[in-house]
C-alpha cells in the first residue's frame, strides 16, 4: 500500500497519478537517506517528468508510422564502402531538422535507403521532433483519398507542417496529374519551413524523369535540392534469399542427376494412345 493513500484521489484530480508509481519507493528512500522535503519533492517531480517524456516518445514513435524499429546503431556502414559515415553521424544529431533543409538518399535497391531514412527519423523522434514516414505511393494515395472525401486541405496541412517528413521510394512510379501537382505543392509549402528526407533508387540526374510535366518537375526539384545534404549508398543488396535446407539441396541435386525415363530421351514425345492398330493397317 502507498504510505499516504489519501493522496491518491488528489493526485488523480491533478493528473499526477504517475507519481503513485514511485511514491512508496521515494518515501522509503527519503526516510533511509534522511532527505529534506525539497529533495524528496524534487525526486518525485523528476520521476513524473521522465514518465511524461517517455509517454510522449512512444506517442511520437507510433505516429511516425515506421515499418519497423530501425536505428542508426543497427545500420551496417561496412556494407556501403563509399558512404560518408561522418555525414551520417552528423545527420543523426538532427541539426538538419532545426536547419529545415532536405536530406536526399539514393542507391540501388536493397542497399539500406529505407533503413537509413527510418534510423534518422528515429533519431529525430528521440530528439523530440514529430516525424512522418511514408512512401511516395502512400503519400499520393492518402491525398487522393482525402480529395475524394473533402478532407484534402486538412491532410495536406498535416503533411506540410510536420517537422520531418520522410518520403520513401520517390520516382518508383511515374508522377501523373494531379499527383505531380500534389508533390510540387507539398514540397513548395515545406520549403524553408520544415525538413524533408527523400529516398530513391534513381540517380540524382534521373529524378526529373519521374515527372511527366518537366517544368513542374524542375520547379519541385529546385526547391527540394536547395541546401540539401546528399547521401549515395553503394554495394550489394542486403536482401538475400534464404539458403536451401540440406534435404531440399539433396532433392534438387537428385533431380538434376536422374536420367530421363525410357522413351523420353532425345526429346521423344511419342504418345502410346496414337499408335497404329495392326488390325486396321
Amino acid at each position: 500500500m502507498h504510505p499516504m493513500p489519501e493522496l491518491t484521489p488528489l493526485l488523480k484530480q491533478l493528473r499526477l497519478s504517475g507519481v503513485l508509481d514511485t511514491l512508496e519507493a521515494r518515501n522509503r528512500e527519503a526516510i533511509d537517506q534522511r532527505l529534506s522535503y525539497v529533495d524528496f519533492l524534487a525526486r518525485l517531480v523528476a520521476d513524473e517528468v521522465a514518465r511524461r517524456e517517455q509517454k510522449k516518445f512512444h506517442l511520437r514513435l507510433r505516429r511516425a508510422g515506421f515499418r519497423s524499429t530501425k536505428t542508426i546503431e543497427q545500420f551496417d556502414f561496412a556494407a556501403s564502402p563509399g558512404l560518408n559515415a561522418a555525414l551520417v553521424q552528423e545527420l543523426a544529431s538532427c541539426r538538419f531538422v532545426d536547419e529545415r533543409v532536405g536530406v536526399l538518399i539514393v542507391g540501388p535497391c536493397g542497399t539500406g535507403k529505407s533503413h537509413l531514412a527510418q534510423a534518422l527519423g528515429h533519431c529525430a523522434v528521440r530528439a523530440g521532433h514529430d516525424v512522418v514516414f511514408i512512401t511516395q505511393t502512400q503519400l499520393l494515395g492518402s491525398l487522393h483519398a482525402a480529395r475524394a472525401t473533402g478532407t484534402y486541405e486538412r491532410r495536406f496541412q498535416t503533411l506540410a507542417r510536420v517537422p520531418l517528413l520522410l518520403v520513401d521510394d520517390f520516382g518508383l512510379k511515374p508522377l501523373r496529374p494531379p499527383h505531380d501537382e500534389d508533390i510540387h505543392d507539398l514540397v513548395a509549402e515545406r520549403y524553408e519551413r520544415a525538413a524533408t528526407l527523400v529516398t530513391s533508387s534513381l540517380d540524382f540526374p534521373e529524378w526529373g524523369d519521374a515527372f511527366a510535366n518537366r517544368l513542374l518537375g524542375a520547379a519541385t526539384l529546385d526547391r527540394l535540392r536547395d541546401g540539401a545534404y546528399r547521401i549515395v549508398l553503394d554495394g550489394e543488396s542486403h536482401r538475400k534469399p534464404r539458403p536451401l535446407l540440406a534435404a531440399e539441396a539433396k532433392k534438387s541435386r537428385t533431380r538434376a542427376s536422374t536420367p530421363p525415363a525410357l522413351g523420353q530421351a532425345q526429346g521423344d514425345t511419342h504418345n502410346p494412345s496414337l499408335a497404329t492398330d495392326p488390325a486396321n493397317s
